[in-house]
């Protein structure tokens, strides 16, 4: 399966799912939910954070986090 941290720069995909308990709570309040569409802007060298639109909402998330949030990319 697909997670956000698979993503290459300018890709699209919609929020499939998550495990809840383990993804921080601001994320969620942002607009992280299944079914929305997530863009990857940017990503930080060094293995360092991903930067994402999510809502016409800029985040910046831990590529740890980014893997645990399962997609299905947009053609």
């Amino acid at each position: 399966m697909l997670t956000i941290a698979d993503l290459k720069k300018g890709e699209t995909a919609i929020i499939l799912d998550f495990p809840i308990d383990s993804i921080p709570l601001k994320l969620i309040e942002m607009g992280c939910l299944p079914g929305n569409e997530i863009s990857l802007v940017q990503t930080a060298i060094f293995n360092g954070p991903l930067f994402l639109t999510i809502n016409e909402s800029n985040i910046a998330i831990r590529k740890d986090t980014a893997a645990q949030i399962q997609i299905e990319k947009v053609l």
